[in-house]
Parts: C-alpha cells; sequence; structure tokens
C-alpha cells in the first residue's frame, strides 16, 4: 500500500547534507509543494520531527516517538541491518537503496577478480613495490587464469548479485548459478537460481563464490570454515556486501592452509580490520575500505531515484524499494 500523503506541503526532515542544486531536484520532481529541512544537529532534527511527513536518512527507534505524522522513511543505505527494532513495528514505509550502488560494486567486484585470475595481486604489484618486473611462470602454467567458462557462484540475486552476474556473464562467457531467499524469475543470464537450502551443492561447483546476501540473522558468518573448506582449491572468494556475512578467521585458515587460491574483499566484520590482522599477509587478498560503491555517478543515481519517490509519493503511487520489515532487507 502507498502513503498518502497529507494536505498542504510535503515537509521533508534531514540531517543529510543535501546540496543546494539536489534539493531543486527533489522539488522538481513533482508540481506538490515540497520543503526540504536540513538539521543541522539532533536536538533540532528531533524538534523539526514533529511536522515531518518524510525523513532521509537512517532513523533511530527513539526518535519515532518525535515523528507523530511520519508516514515514510527513505533509508540513508542499501543494508538495513541497522534498523531499530521500533520501525519493524511501526506503521511508517521503509524504503531503501538496494540496486542504487551496484554499478560501481559490481565493478569493483571484477576488478579484483581480474587482479587475481591475471596474478596482478599476487605476482606483479610485490614485484612493482621494487621496482622491478619480470614474468612469473610460462605460457602454460596457472600462474594467469581465465575467466572464460568458469562457474560463478552468487548467493543473493539482489542489486550486486545481479550486476555482478549480468557483467560476468555477458562480459566473460561464465556460467552463473546463483541462490536467493525471495521467489523470482530466473534472469536469462542466470543459467540456475536456487533456494538458500542449496548452499551446500553450490560451493563446490563455483570457480568464484560471490558473498552479495543482505545481512541478516540466518546470514550472519554463514560463509564459515565448513563452507571454504568445501570450495575448490582453484576458487576465489568475493565479498561484497556485508563483512558479517563471513567468519574471518576462518578466511584466514583457508588461505594459510590453501582451501581456496585467493580472496577480493570491499567488506569486513571490522571496518577497518586491525594492523595486526592476518588478511594482510597475504599476496592472494585484493582489499577495498568498503568504497566499491563510490563515485560522482552514484550521488546523481542516489538523488535521482529519491526524487523520483518524492514523485510517486506525492502522487499516492507505490514506493520503489519498500522494505520487507520483518525480512529485514
Amino acid at each position: 500500500m502507498a502513503p498518502k500523503p497529507g494536505d498542504g506541503p510535503i515537509k521533508i526532515v534531514t540531517m543529510y547534507k543535501f546540496e543546494p542544486e539536489e534539493v531543486r531536484k527533489i522539488q522538481a520532481a513533482t508540481r506538490a509543494t515540497v520543503e526540504v529541512v536540513i538539521a543541522p544537529n539532533r536536538e533540532q532534527y528531533r524538534a523539526l520531527l514533529r511536522d515531518a511527513d518524510v525523513v532521509y536518512g537512517d532513523m533511530g527507534g527513539a526518535d519515532l516517538d518525535f515523528a507523530p505524522k511520519l508516514k515514510w522513511l527513505q533509508w540513508g543505505g542499501a543494508g538495513m541491518e541497522g534498523m531499530a527494532a521500533q520501525l519493524k513495528s511501526h506503521p511508517v514505509v521503509v524504503t531503501n537503496y538496494a540496486r542504487v550502488f551496484a554499478p560501481g560494486i559490481s565493478e569493483t567486484g571484477i576488478g579484483m577478480l581480474l587482479c587475481l585470475t591475471r596474478g596482478i595481486t599476487t605476482h606483479y604489484m610485490p614485484q612493482f613495490a621494487k621496482r622491478q618486473m619480470k614474468p612469473v611462470g610460462n605460457p602454460k602454467s596457472a600462474d594467469h587464469t581465465e575467466l572464460v567458462g568458469r562457474t560463478m557462484a552468487i548467493v543473493g540475486m539482489g542489486g550486486i548479485g545481479s550486476a555482478m552476474a549480468r557483467r560476468a556473464h555477458y562480459g566473460f562467457d561464465m556460467k552463473i548459478i546463483a541462490t536467493d531467499a525471495k521467489a523470482m524469475p530466473k534472469p536469462e543470464y542466470v543459467e540456475e537460481l536456487h533456494s538458500p537450502d542449496y548452499l551446500p551443492e553450490l560451493v563446490p561447483r563455483a570457480d568464484v563464490l560471490v558473498a552479495a546476501a543482505p545481512l541478516t540473522p540466518r546470514t550472519e558468518r554463514m560463509f564459515n570454515e565448513q563452507v571454504f573448506h568445501s570450495m575448490k582449491k582453484t576458487a576465489y572468494f568475493l565479498a561484497l556486501s556485508r563483512g558479517r556475512l563471513f567468519d574471518d578467521m576462518a578466511l584466514v585458515k583457508a588461505l594459510r592452509e590453501g582451501w581456496i587460491a585467493g580472496a577480493g574483499l570491499d567488506v569486513f566484520p571490522q571496518e577497518p580490520p586491525p594492523s595486526e590482522h592476518a588478511i594482510f599477509d597475504f599476496p592472494n587478498v585484493v582489499m577495498t575500505a568498503h568504497t566499491s560503491g563510490w563515485s560522482p555517478d552514484r550521488q546523481v543515481r542516489l538523488i535521482d531515484f529519491f526524487a523520483e519517490n518524492v514523485r510517486r509519493y506525492a502522487a499516492g503511487l507505490p514506493l520503489m524499494n519498500v522494505v520487507d520489515k520483518q525480512a529485514g532487507y
């Protein structure tokens, strides 16, 4: 059910520092009068909430008591693991930014994978740091491998998983097999789509295993020692959605004992990982600092998405990316 705007101007309250041109784009999305009020601090934010129809940004459970008119909350990110328990029972409609950040994240994922398979991270970056450069192995050795014809197994076919699947299949002729908790039509670029129960069968088939699921009580630390031990020794693990999906010490063990060929990590259970963490010891690991979704283009999509939802809200139409608050995504 779409939230219904009240009479009078639509009042959006936020602590996010929208640029003036971004505010104008949001307001121009509808003929209705839209007021975007940016609170400079938490105290004024709570004072402004009493007249808010819409809130933009993450909202704590205690804030709900200050917002009697609230109908719609646009969450500031894609992941909903920080959603307060009070929001789950509150009638407010919550939307998030699922799929909005996927282009940059999937490009980073593919970049990490190529750094690993083509030996860039393992063989050539260490040489570069020493101002040296010579070929490693020979034209027939497995020091450099190809993605063509390999199998990518994706856990979570939301925005990140779908973008990775498209790029891997159409760009590198990879076979895609996947799992997802939601019932959905199988995309044409995915050969097999299963329920999460298929994970034990999925993992041993993968040349590349991608963690792209949302973080929920069911998915936390799902990539554990048993999973890593059942991977091919030639397979790679990519973590692109939430760091707490995998057991970092189990991953360290898998890397140290050669259970898997390497890992690409944009996320980590503790961010940033402490400098003494063993993950930094492995040349067959490439990491970024949970920044894979960043870019100027992301910001444009972010504002365009919110503006379109404002248009829909003003017209009484269903909003995009409505969160299932009980499922947590």
